[in-house]
């Protein structure tokens, strides 16, 4: 049985059966501090994108990319944001929010509803979330896009009435030190790769979670990694 498992730091609580506890700066500041990271993957040491980084876009998918080039790094398309949206349970739940194509906040005294505000008092700005397809992952079609919730196609929204369901998230710490995302709305699959294949420029997909639990598999494992770690080998872990 998964349990929730907490740590001497700062109460950091992830679901599932490994603690944080190995003092991963780049897990505690997805997590804890929700600053942007890179999900650098397990198998190849490519990186999560969204396949377009405009800010108006919000009917493309994911995909995996393994040369860092100077317009993504320009727009943030390397950087997203594990940002926290309750409980699921006991669980916490995240969005994963892509830092390109970034909606700035409107003026101060402009209103807006479910803007949200920060904890200066700040609004929130507003990001384009990953979204599963309510029929992910026996859908032949892209089963995952990165738009706003009220801007994404209708088999991307919420079942339930909140448009939220389709993007929310159980973010799991593996016992290999990277991290897996496992969608509330199927629980039995897990953020993949179309044709399980790691290829660059794979299309990212929501595939049954054949590993049997939260942890997932080593193909669906990815490592956040703060920007300045980029050059850091991930291959260690299994050696």
């Amino acid at each position: 049985m998964y349990t929730q498992e907490r740590t001497a730091m700062s109460n950091l609580v992830v679901g599932g059966p490994v603690a944080v506890n190995s003092y991963d700066n780049a897990i505690v500041a997805a997590l804890l501090e929700n600053r942007p990271v890179m999900l650098v993957h397990a198998f190849n040491g490519g990186y999560l994108r969204p396949a377009d980084l405009k800010e108006e876009s919000h009917d493309k998918g994911v995909k995996l990319a393994t040369a860092l080039d100077p317009a993504t790094k320009e727009a943030q398309g390397h950087l997203w944001y594990i940002t926290p949206a309750g409980f699921f349970g006991q669980r916490p739940l995240y969005f994963i929010e892509s830092a390109a194509g970034q909606v700035s906040p409107q003026p101060a005294g402009a209103v807006e509803a479910d803007a949200g505000r920060g904890d200066d008092g700040a609004p929130k700005p507003q990001r384009r979330r990953i979204a599963v397809h309510q029929e992910a992952p026996k859908s032949t079609a892209d089963t995952v896009q990165v738009g706003l919730p009220d801007k994404v196609d209708d088999k991307w929204r919420g079942k339930n009435g909140a448009p939220e369901d389709t993007q929310l998230w159980v973010v799991t710490v593996t016992p290999w030190g990277g991290v897996t995302f496992v969608p509330i709305t199927h629980p039995d699959a897990i953020l993949g790769f179309k044709d399980h294949a790691v290829t660059a420029d794979s299309e990212v997909r929501l595939t049954y979670n054949w590993g049997g639990d939260f942890t997932g598999t080593v193909i669906n494992t990815f490592y956040p990694r703060l920007p300045s770690e980029w050059n850091v080998p991930y291959h260690h872990v299994f050696t």
